[in-house]
């Protein structure tokens, strides 16, 4: 016991920072559902207004957060606080969607190494390390308040003047004063003061579309969220991460800590022997004794955790600002694209139905905008997904339905479950009708429902006495680029077409929104996705679509066997 205790009081110390000199960016959107419909309806800016989905205010803008009105907020409530409160209606994300895409678009084209990832609608980090590097080489240390920050490496005109002698906008710590003198020795801040600069540049160009935004600038994505949440709205903060960051995270609750959820809060709290309602702070968890990687290992991964190998250590390290994870390179497509709605409670197949023709019709033409090349999402105004057929060229066809859904929990037992209990999916090759652009959406989502989707649903769902469905989510996901086929192809593409023929086998996930939907509000949490494996087969894959054995090399051509047969909806059994 006592050679435990001695490790467990080793492990517990503050693990060695790693010289990271990266230049990471994260851009928010201020109020951006708000911002959206402000734009397109300019007279509403100077009054309170807030968008509502259901009963509850998706978000506001900072008129109404004046009165004491905040996000998430119940409308009663909001209308107590402001009588004058407009709403809107946020419950149709597609006009969201466009602008969020309009603004990622433009983010990308400024990127060198190709490493911008979108979170959420309204966030965004970009690796910018390169382009900082490029133009710390061309710096004349003898005038920098004259500097040139240039956007090309071909076109050495592309870009804007600055003054190197200072950080733009907010510092971390506060009381930094520049110092000149040693500005040219200190690499790592003068490359976060080079980010400054861009980020400012960049938020300006968002600004020309008609869009305020704050933003972060530190070395890893971490720090930078934390920073630009530090100094909202329309502003930017660098933290100078050449400074600890410790002083600058401990008082910071841990919910506000990106990768420590309320699971794992829960967890810590019956670790450090607490009742207190209050917020947890990064420095009573850091600094308490019972806290270590391997204590949190114990709690999270051990028996009854639930939690990935390894998660122990990732928590510690992200209590000290360390985070390694790497900006995720840009893709022309998603990986999936799914569409959900909410309901009090649907007890009637009609309505059911009823739900999933109108997700599915959303879904249908949100797949036009974002997978056909006829629609541009940088020059377009803003305006709502267009009703009419898509015209152009599949960049991409998505090969996998999915359907999930979740019982309905009231107000009284929330205490008694979390958001996504009893979430279910079930998946099916997508039919080729849907991508015949000759077709209404509305005609193609009818006879999606009724053929595909309401038997997925049945099997989801096969008691219907005890019908009470709170959640409906409709997916299209494996996406299949459109590109030039080659005879033989690679290794690689084999495993990856092999990857997706297993993942329509069988009920990819439960309890768990998939990676890369989007939500009017992040209610995911660090919950973990429980994957249902098949029995291995010695010669090959056992197909889940008709219960053959087929050899590895077989399972590219049996999959599109399977295809060609559009009424075909996976069995329910093993």
């Amino acid at each position: 016991m006592d050679m435990d205790m001695d490790n467990l009081d080793s492990k517990r110390k503050a693990p060695r920072r790693k010289g990271d000199d990266r230049v990471i960016l994260h851009f928010d959107l201020d109020c951006f559902y708000a911002q959206c419909i402000e734009n397109a309806n300019p007279h509403l800016k100077s009054v309170p207004l807030g968008i509502k989905q259901k009963s509850i205010l998706a978000t506001c803008n900072y008129v109404a957060r004046k009165h004491g009105v905040k996000k998430l907020m119940g409308i009663q409530e909001a209308k107590r606080l402001c009588p004058d409160l407009v709403l809107a209606d946020g419950e149709d994300l597609s006009p969201f969607r466009d602008v969020s895409k309009q603004i990622y678009s433009l983010l990308k084209s400024y990127s060198w190494n190709g490493r911008v990832e979108r979170l959420g609608l309204d966030e965004a980090f970009l690796d910018v390390t390169d382009v900082v590097a490029y133009n710390l080489g061309l710096v004349n240390h003898h005038c920098l308040e004259e500097s040139w920050f240039c956007l090309s490496r071909e076109d050495p005109e592309r870009g804007f003047a600055f003054d190197a002698r200072q950080v733009k906008g907010c510092v971390w710590p506060p009381d930094f004063v520049s110092d000149r003198e040693n500005e040219g020795t200190d690499s790592l801040r003068l490359r976060l003061l080079f980010g400054s600069h861009l980020a400012f540049y960049l938020r300006q160009q968002i600004e020309d579309l008609g869009y305020t935004s704050a933003c972060g600038i530190s070395t890893n994505k971490l720090l930078a969220k934390l920073a630009g949440d530090r100094n909202k709205p329309r502003n930017q903060t660098t933290l100078l991460s050449s400074h600890s960051p410790v002083p600058f995270l401990d008082p910071l609750p841990l919910r506000k800590i990106p990768g420590i959820g309320s699971k794992t809060i829960t967890a810590m709290k019956s670790l450090l022997k607490t009742d207190d309602d209050g917020d947890l702070t990064v420095h009573n968890a850091r600094t308490n004794p019972a806290v270590s990687p391997f204590a949190l290992e114990r709690l999270l991964a051990g028996s009854g955790g639930g939690g990935e190998k390894g998660i122990g250590q990732k928590v510690w390290l992200l209590l000290h600002g360390i985070d390694g994870s790497e900006v995720k390179p840009a893709r022309d497509v998603p990986r999936q694209i799914g569409i959900e709605d909410t309901y009090r409670g649907l007890t009637q197949l009609s309505q059911v139905r009823a739900g999933l023709v109108q997700i599915t019709t959303s879904l249908l033409r949100r797949m036009h905008v974002d997978l056909l090349d006829g629609f541009d999402a940088v020059t377009p105004p803003i305006s709502p997904v267009p009703t009419s057929v898509g015209k152009g060229r599949w960049l991409a066809q998505p090969k996998t339905l999915r359907l999930t859904t979740r019982p309905y929990h009231p107000p009284s037992e929330w205490d008694k479950f979390e958001y996504n209990h009893g979430r279910v999916s079930k998946s099916a090759v997508l039919p080729r009708f849907v991508f015949d652009l000759n077709i209404e959406p509305e005609s193609i989502a009818e006879r999606l429902v009724e053929g595909t989707l309401m038997p997925l649903f049945h099997s989801l769902n096969p008691d219907k006495s005890k019908l009470c469905i709170g959640l409906l989510n409709v997916c299209v996901t494996n996406m299949d680029r459109a590109k030039e086929s080659s005879r033989g192809g690679d290794i690689m593409a084999a495993f990856q077409r092999q990857r997706e023929v297993e993942e329509i086998r069988g009920v990819a996930f439960a309890d768990e929104p998939p990676d890369g939907e989007e939500k009017a509000e992040d209610t995911s949490d660090d919950t973990e996705v429980e994957w249902v494996e098949e029995e291995d087969e010695q010669d090959g894959v056992r197909c889940r679509l008709c219960g053959c054995v087929i050899p590895v090399f077989a399972v590219e051509a049996h999959g599109r066997w399977h295809e060609l047969d559009e009424g075909w909806v996976e069995p329910q059994g093993g």
